[in-house]
């Protein structure tokens, strides 16, 4: 029988997933730190979804960078639609921690953002990142578009080079495109750090540095 460690870092099929529920959680579709939407159709910004463990520090990562519009944290990747926290951190859902990053692509690259995203955390961790164990915190990228999708396998192939360079592990990010749904979270976990300062912050990168650009 499993234990309740290795239980949670494995996925669950659609017969073992929760049910969820039709209706998305409710959400105060407005953004704590900047007062701009959390929800909305974003004409002629760009999207992208990042897991990398924890979603509250992940999203301070990316509402504090120069160019990006608006954040939000959610749960994607999984079967459950719709999920709770409860039932996303129970590993029934099969969902990850995510934060959508919507941003102006005139103000702030792709590559930068994955910049942002490989330093952030350590992707090589499998279903865990630090002390927090689970399929929720692995490490993720879900794209909106085909470029976006050859922006991140070639940011992940750099980075791999410095990786190894460094006698660090294989990366172990999920890639995606088209990304999958994004189920907004509820609204105490939107913001989760301007809200409470002192809250938990479980990022923790590798300390090396990651390429900008695939000839870098």
């Amino acid at each position: 029988m499993l234990n309740i460690g290795a239980f949670k870092q494995r996925l669950p099929t659609a017969a073992d997933a929760l049910p969820g529920r039709d209706t998305p959680l409710p959400l105060h579709n407005v953004h704590h730190v900047t007062g701009r939407p959390l929800r909305g159709d974003f004409e002629g910004l760009s999207r992208l979804q990042f897991g990398m463990g924890c979603f509250w520090g992940a999203e301070r990562l990316f509402w504090s960078i120069p160019g990006v519009f608006t954040t939000a944290v959610g749960y994607s990747g999984g079967v459950t639609p719709n999920p709770t926290y409860r039932e996303v951190c129970s590993g029934l859902t099969g969902h990850a921690e995510t934060v959508l990053v919507v941003h102006d692509p005139a103000l702030i690259t792709t590559e930068q953002l994955l910049k942002a995203f490989w330093e952030g955390h350590d992707p090589t961790q499998g279903m865990r990142q630090g002390n927090d164990v689970g399929s929720q915190y692995r490490s993720v990228i879900y794209c909106d578009d085909d470029a976006q999708r050859a922006a991140a396998i070639a940011s992940r192939d750099a980075y791999q080079q410095r990786l190894d360079a460094a006698g660090l592990g294989t990366i172990t990010t999920e890639i995606a495109c088209p990304a999958p749904p994004f189920h907004y979270a509820e609204d105490d976990h939107q913001q989760y750090l301007s809200k409470h300062p002192a809250g938990y912050c479980g990022l923790g990168g590798t300390g090396v540095s990651c390429p900008l650009g695939v000839d870098a």
